[in-house]
């Protein structure tokens, strides 16, 4: 450029500066070379970078264009999608704009009302999920629980000289897993139940187990079930519940007398056995009885003098050892037989016993009473005659710290002497050392000795028999339960028990097999007689579900945490663990009726049971066989709602023998025939969608099997799609009312009728132009509607409000323009 360009170009220059200085309304900027770099590099970058979005916008666009997405629409509406107008509160407007104002706060108001709403609806949700959880994770919890051990502390012991676990070892299928005491057992719990169902008389269901012990031949057995038959021939006392009738006076007393009968019964038996075993040395004569037998029992038991006997002999034999064994045999007329051959010698006592027999209750009057035991404090306590000691303390029930060690040498002689010191009248005059309460008894024997001393695990017979004497019957029958071997014998004691009222209950179905409950009196426990059901029959009932069902039947009034009826809970689980439902519930024939099940005869309500293990089959995702057993419980909305959901996955799947398509195809067809038979009908919309799938499956079958033609008319018959551009907005707004099994598959439906439609094309193409049979101008026409037809599902396809699957749209598009 030559001076003169730069001259021209300088005076421009000053001209504008001038020009711009007479301008007063602008401000005057100077900036020097530095400042001016620094603003052009920023100007630069921010060329720079919104020139690399748009080049990064360019390249996706070009991506998802492939694709068949249109980024500029998707952009759109992306940004129409504004939370701001949706959950949060609209910018206030200028104070002088009324109309906005109000339109605004009703916006607001509304908005508000939504947001809370939807704040609403997630916490409820999150509350239903939390109680779901709740529910599922405690019948979780119980099925843990029923494979520990019910013993408290010791479910956790893991040493090797643990009892064997409640769930046994697993077993053969087909093969029973009851043993033959068990199945004795059972038998006799079915005769039981079947008189209950048929409306007879109730039988005693001590006396049919106890018959089980007869043909056992095991003499423990048979004196347990003697003992408790003895014990439980009480009297039940009316109250509101179990507790207060088993800790009233009278019920106490009255357990307290049967267990004096049945100890002094069988030392009478064990006497007499002793007697005629050693008829030689027993010398027995004379007139039989009680004082006949004890002589000769003596004859063999003291066969010679003992050193500090007192008050003489009779028949050659120590008059208060006499006495004592007439007394423990529990024959008081023999005992007073001896004390009147030789009341000149014991004093005072020959009135004292004759006040004490003929009182109801055994017990002395106050006054003879303290008489007794001031004589026996002053006389006696120290006294070398163990026999005379044993007796005054029996008939003035006093110095109740002497276990007469001498006399009573074994744990029944000590038991039957510490009943007979019981006291149930509290008049204020014996002292602590003279007065023994049941439940003092009770707690001693319990929790101060427990099962060491009484050496119960080689014992346990003696030890449930320390427990059950002493009234104390879920304690012993959750002892015996621990033994692996008799633990069918504690279940149905418990049973027996269960049946006459006497067992306490524990209130929860979560504690533990034997515990204590608040506001119980401190020696009370109760005992889970649900757990002790189930763990009982959890052993058989995959194997033997007729027996497990006989034992549930007992639980049909009781009720979980949950307020379910127990008795159906279990059946559901039954049926569900087995997989019995025909044996079970029963089944369903071809002509619709239902083949009754074993639950009949012990249900009026069978369809409430079926429903419930219905529903659980269903929670369970075990929808095959929970449609089966809604259909035997007449529901049939539920049979074509289910249907529906197992239909839809499959419909459009390739048919093979054998598969899952087909088996599912086999059982939907059954039921609309027999639906169709007998009339049966349920919801509208199930009950067209379930035929329409029905239908659908015919459809893909013949389109499979490559039978063009015949699933074209099968589709033209449906009226699913529209195969003429008249007919779209109609099918169109039809395809609101299907539900969304039907939905699912319509990208299948629309490929396999759009190949349906291009097959036609080209066998149309590929057929010779212009035969006599086959006009020109026919073809054409039929040209002409296959593509008009396919123009009509492609219009369709855009215009359903539903997001079909992939690439359906792109894959219809190809094969129309192929067509074209």
């Amino acid at each position: 450029m030559d001076t003169e360009g730069f001259g021209e170009l300088l005076q421009q220059a000053e001209q504008l500066a001038a020009e711009t200085e007479a301008v007063s309304e602008l401000p005057h900027v100077e900036r020097n070379l530095q400042e001016i770099q620094q603003a052009g590099e920023r100007l630069r970058s921010r060329t720079l970078t919104r020139t690399s979005q748009d080049a990064a916008d360019v390249k996706a666009s070009i991506l998802l264009g492939s694709r068949g997405l249109d980024i500029f629409h998707i952009s759109q509406r992306l940004e129409s999608l504004s939370a701001a107008t949706t959950f949060e509160p609209l910018e206030p407007v200028k104070d002088t704009d009324i109309q906005g104002f109000l339109k605004n706060e009703r916006d607001n108001a509304l908005l508000s009302a939504i947001e809370e709403s939807r704040r609403r609806t997630f916490l409820l949700a999150e509350e239903y999920h939390r109680e779901s959880m709740l529910v599922q994770w405690e019948q979780v919890k119980q099925r843990v629980l029923h494979t520990l051990l019910g013993a408290g502390e010791d479910a956790l012991d893991f040493s090797q000289d643990v009892e064997p676990s409640f769930v046994s070892e697993v077993t053969v299928p087909g093969r029973s897993a009851l043993d033959s005491v068990e199945v004795a057992y059972g038998r006799q719990i079915y005769i039981f139940n079947e008189k209950i169902v048929n409306g007879h008389i109730q039988p005693n269901l001590g006396d049919l187990c106890a018959s089980i012990a007869e043909s056992l031949d095991d003499k423990n057995v048979s004196d347990m079930w003697v003992m408790v038959k003895q014990m439980t021939d009480v009297l039940l006392v009316p109250a509101k519940d179990t507790l207060k009738s088993r800790t009233s006076v009278e019920m106490q007393m009255a357990f307290v007398r049967q267990g004096l009968s049945f100890l002094e019964n069988s030392y009478k038996n064990y006497t007499m056995m002793t007697v005629f075993g050693n008829l030689h040395q027993a010398q027995l004569g004379g007139v039989p009885g009680t004082y006949q037998l004890v002589r000769s029992f003596l004859n063999i038991k003291l066969p010679g003098p003992l050193p500090g006997m007192q008050d003489g002999e009779i028949e050659g034999h120590p008059v208060w050892a006499v006495i004592y064994y007439c007394l423990r045999c529990g024959d008081l007329n023999a005992a007073m037989q001896v004390v009147n051959r030789v009341q000149h010698q014991l004093g005072d006592f020959k009135t004292w016993f004759q006040e004490y027999m003929n009182s109801p209750d055994r017990r002395l009057s106050p006054t003879s009473e303290n008489k007794l035991r001031l004589h026996y404090r002053r006389v006696l306590r120290n006294s070398a005659d163990p026999y005379k000691r044993a007796v005054y303390c029996l008939i003035g029930k006093c110095d109740i710290s002497d276990n007469h060690g001498e006399v009573a040498d074994k744990t029944e002689d000590y038991l039957w002497l510490k009943l007979n010191q019981v006291c149930f009248d509290d008049d204020g005059s014996s002292s602590p050392q003279d007065r023994l309460t049941l439940p003092q008894l009770q707690k001693q024997l319990l929790e101060d000795y427990g099962e060491s001393h009484f050496s119960a695990s080689q014992q346990p017979f003696l030890y449930f028999q320390v427990l059950f004497l002493t009234a104390q019957f879920e304690a012993a029958v959750a002892f015996l339960f621990r033994v692996e071997r008799l633990r069918s014998h504690a279940v149905h004691v418990a049973l027996v028990l269960y049946e006459l009222r006497l067992l306490l209950k524990s209130s929860g179905q979560s504690a533990q097999l034997l515990s204590q409950e608040p506001g119980d009196p401190p020696t009370v426990r109760r005992l889970n007689f649900i757990r002790l059901l189930m763990l009982y029959t959890r052993k058989f009932e995959s194997t033997d579900p007729r027996e497990a069902l006989q034992y549930f039947y007992f639980l049909r009034n009781e009720k979980d945490s949950q307020g379910e009826n127990m008795f159906m809970r279990c059946v559901s689980e039954l049926v569900i663990e087995s997989r019995e439902f025909d044996m079970l519930l029963g089944r369903l024939e071809k002509d619709g009726s239902r083949k009754p099940g074993v639950i009949d005869k012990f249900a009026g309500d069978t369809r409430a049971i079926i429903s419930k293990v219905a529903l659980e089959a269903e929670n369970k995702g075990l929808c095959e066989e929970a449609v089966k057993l809604y259909e035997l419980a007449k529901n049939p909305d539920k049979v074509l709602e289910l249907m529906n959901r197992l239909l839809s996955p499959v419909i459009a799947q390739v048919s093979a023998p054998q598969s899952n398509k087909e088996r599912l195809k086999n059982t939907a067809v059954a039921i609309a025939e027999r639906y169709r038979c007998q009339g049966i009908a349920g919801e509208k919309s199930v009950d067209s969608t379930f035929y329409l799938l029905l239908d659908l499956m015919t459809f893909f079958d013949e389109y499979h099997a490559g039978h063009v033609d015949r699933a074209y008319d099968v589709m033209e018959r449906l009226k699913l799609l529209p195969l003429s551009q008249e007919s779209v907005e109609e099918r169109v707004a039809a395809f609101r009312n299907f539900s969304d099994e039907v939905r699912h598959n319509l990208s299948e439906v629309l490929l396999a009728t759009m190949n349906i439609l291009f097959t036609q094309y080209k066998r149309l193409k590929g057929a010779p132009a212009g035969t006599p049979g086959r006009p020109q101008r026919t073809m054409e026409d039929r040209d002409m509607q296959l593509r008009s037809q396919a123009r009509a599902l492609i219009t369709f396809a855009g215009m359903i409000p539903y997001n079909m699957a992939g690439d359906t749209n792109a894959r219809l598009v190809q094969m129309e323009l192929l067509m074209n």
